[in-house]
Order: C-alpha cells, then structure tokens, then sequence
C-alpha cells in the first residue's frame, strides 16, 4: 500500500483521459460509429493489424513485456507501460498454497463430497481457498468465531466449522437457503459419526444460520445483539472475524463500515463483485452512503468535481474476464470473437425500428462456427419484446456491411478491456485507503486463478 493516495490519483487521471473509450458500450458500435472515436492515428496503425497481435495489450502482468515486432501508436505503448505500473496484480503469489493451513478433512474418501454437495469446480476452488485463509487469520487473531455474510447454504462456513474446527455464524437473507444449509450440517455430521472416530469430530463446530438482511442502515449494536443471542454469548465479551466471498455490489463497503463501527471485530477478509452494482453518488444521489467512493481522501475530491468518478459501463468493463479473452486471441478463436460483431448488427435494427429502446436485454446465444446474422438474430430475440422483427424486412446490405468489421470491434473491445484492470484497481484502492484511514493493517492480493474466478482479490484487515 505503499504511496496510494498518489497512485490512486493518477490512476483516476488516466481513467479521466480515456473515459470516452470506457463509456462506449461495444454493442453501439455500429449505432454511434465508435471506430471514428480512436484517433486518426490509432485508426490507421490498428487497421493494419492482424487480430491476433491485439493480445499483446493484454499481456499478463506476472511476465515481462515481450519484444514486440508490431508497430503500435506510440500513445498506447506508453498506456500499457503506465498500467502494469498502477494495476494491482491479478496473478496469485506461488507460494501462497504453501504458506496456508490444510484440511485433511477435505480429502476424505466419504466426507469430501458432503462439503461440496451441488458445487460447481469454479466455486469448489473459491470456497477451498478462502476457508483456508479465513482459517489463518483466526489464527493470527485469536478470535472466538467468524461471521460469514450472504452464506448461502453454508459450503464455505461448513468446511471453517467441521474441517478447521472453528464457529460461524452464518448471515444469510433466505431463509430457504438456511433451511438448505441445517440439513446439509445434519446430513454430514450423520456421516461423520458413521465414518470417522470419536477423536476425529471433538473439533467439530456446528454452524448457526440466521436468516437476516444487511444494509447501509444496519446499526452495529442490532448486528452484535443477533449474533451474541445466536451464539448464546455474554454481552459484548467475545471478538470475531468478518468474511465474505463475493458479496455483491454496495455489501462489501456495507461490511467494511460494519467491520469499523463493530469494536469486537478483528479481522475482515472478502473478495467483492459485481461493481457496476455499486451505488455512487451519480447514480443515487438521495442515498447518503454509497458504496463508491467510500474514502474520506475521494468523497471530500468528490465535494469539489467529478474527476474520482466511476461510469457504470466503466465499472460494468471491471468485470469482464480479461485472460479468458487474452486466451481466444492468442488461440485465433476468432469465431468466438465475432459475437460482439453480431449484437452491435442486432443493435442497429432494433435501434432503427424502436429508438427509445437502447441496451435492452437479448437473448444469450452461443455463438458456434459458421452462424449466420439471421440465425443469431432469431435466436436472440427470441420470446422477446422485439420478436415481431423476425417477420420484418432487414436491410442486408448494411448487416453485411457492419460484419465485414468484425476486426474492428474485437481491436475496440480489447481496448477497453486494457483498461478494464485499471479500474478495478481504483476500487479495490478507495477500499483500502478506506480502512487505512481508521489504522488498520490492509492487504489486497489475488487469491484464485483470474482464468477460473475473474474476480480474484481478497481485501484484508486487521485492527491494530
């Protein structure tokens, strides 16, 4: 976190210089003509280009920059130089595996599956991998137990529970979900005590579920009072953690500001998503906390211009997967690539047909080799409310001709995305200049595989 305040400022100037290139959604490229928005400069050497060069923009950071033989504007040379300079890594650190604690319980024969039960591989490696570095930060601090919001069905505090042999309460607003997780705990403790000695299930912690909604309002004293009746705990003398693997939008500064507020609480680890869903004082302006930005440093640059100021569709780019696109380029995927092609052909006809209905919602269609528009276009507005246009008659000439540039949509998208981990690191820094200013100790790391789980760092702190 070494001088953040001044690497988080110019990464927002950075950001402020290519805000047109941030705010321009690939599926309008056609519609406003995004191409003519490069420079002539950038127009004419990335025209040149074969598609599979553009990957060099997106070059991980755990490598050098290799020598490049392709004659790039100089402008966007010095940018990619800039941004491996202000991004916050998205490569995990190697000997981190090493350096946690192990759960043998998670390799055994009968038991294994009981804690993944219905858990996709993706979510399977999260859940294993955050437990772990849950189980070393109650290690760290001594604390009696953690608390896990938006639980679920409780994978993540069954495996700290039974498998590390620490408390959980788990937070979750469904109560069909806590109902799930009770009846997962009662099946696998049935299985334990069939399956393994009685010294092997001493450390056993059952979980408690509350069912129980967390807002900006949530007032600590409320919070601390549920959690000390489920526990059964006397008042105010215990200290815990706070987790939360990927809370969504405006529920991780809500946890960071319940974590502050909350005198018994130690430690906070969560790994956040879905920023485009954050709250800014731009897009709810009656709001009094949001959850962008959250600093004290950039809500007072706030005060006094927009220039700390997020777009949604900048915030939206932060969470697309930029090494599962890295990987088709460099693999000449390049059907794959041309869906993006596709929507903004499909945009133009619905915005010439029904104007006031801009960035609706299609259809997903899987694109597969050799599609046609048509078949695409059928597809995708399908059970929609534009799918009277399937009888209408299309301008083919112009679908021909917006397809013959696929290239140049798959150059403008990588674009964006170059700049896609620029933002996210401007989030993730106000998170942490956010805690640094209450005196905590911060770390902000890549924890998954960034090809696996696109969003991949873990905001820690500890109270000093």
């Amino acid at each position: 976190m070494h001088d953040l305040p001044k690497k988080l400022a110019i990464s927002l100037n950075v950001v402020k210089k290519y805000e047109w290139l941030l705010n321009s959604y690939v599926s309008d490229f056609y519609v406003d003509n995004h191409w003519n928005k490069l420079p002539l400069s950038w127009q004419s050497q990335l025209e040149k280009l074969p598609v599979e060069v553009l990957a060099e923009l997106l070059q991980s950071d755990d490598n050098e920059l290799r020598p490049t033989r392709v004659a790039w504007p100089l402008e966007l040379l010095a940018l990619r130089q800039v941004l491996r300079t202000l991004n916050i890594s998205r490569t995990p650190k190697r000997q981190l595996e090493i350096e946690l604690p192990s759960c043998p319980l998670l390799e055994h024969r009968k038991l294994k599956f009981m804690f993944m039960k219905c858990v996709k591989p993706k979510k399977s490696r999260e859940i294993k991998r955050m437990a772990a570095i849950c189980a070393r930060s109650c290690q760290q601090t001594a604390t009696n137990f953690v608390v896990d919001f938006g639980a679920g069905v409780g994978h993540l505090a069954r495996i700290l529970g039974y498998g590390y042999g620490i408390k959980v309460c788990c937070l979750e607003m469904q109560p069909a979900l806590n109902q799930q997780a009770v009846a997962i705990d009662a099946k696998l403790e049935s299985m334990a005590h069939k399956f393994l000695e009685a010294h092997e299930i001493e450390h056993f912690k059952r979980p408690a579920h509350l069912t129980q909604r967390l807002s900006s309002s949530t007032k600590p004293a409320e919070f601390i009072e549920s959690i000390r009746e489920a526990f059964q705990l006397p008042a105010g003398d215990f200290q815990f953690g706070i987790i939360g693997l990927h809370p969504c939008g405006d529920l991780g500064a809500t946890l960071m500001r319940l974590f502050l507020n909350c005198e018994q609480a130690k430690f906070l680890n969560f790994v956040g998503c879905c920023y485009q869903k954050m709250s800014t004082r731009q897009t709810q302006p009656q709001m009094e906390l949001h959850g962008y930005p959250i600093s004290s440093q950039l809500r007072r640059q706030l005060h006094c211009h927009d220039d700390c100021q997020l777009s949604y569709e900048a915030r939206e780019i932060a969470c697309h997967a930029i090494e599962v696109y890295y990987d088709r380029l460099t693999a000449d995927q390049y059907e794959y690539l041309k869906i993006h092609s596709l929507r903004a052909a499909a945009e133009r006809i619905i915005v010439h047909n029904f104007p006031d209905q801009r960035h609706s919602a299609l259809r997903n269609v899987k694109h597969s080799p050799g599609m046609s528009f048509n078949d695409y276009f059928r597809r995708a507005i399908d059970g929609t409310k534009f799918e009277a246009l399937k009888t209408t008659q299309l301008d083919n000439k112009q679908i021909e001709s917006d397809l013959l540039h696929w290239e140049r949509i798959v150059c403008f998208y990588t674009l964006r995305l170059m700049l896609a981990p620029l933002v996210e690191s401007i989030i993730l820094y106000d998170r942490a200049l956010f805690l640094l200013e209450s005196g905590c100790q911060v770390n902000i790391e890549a924890i998954f595989d960034p090809r696996i789980s696109p969003r991949n760092h873990i905001t820690s702190a500890i109270k000093s």
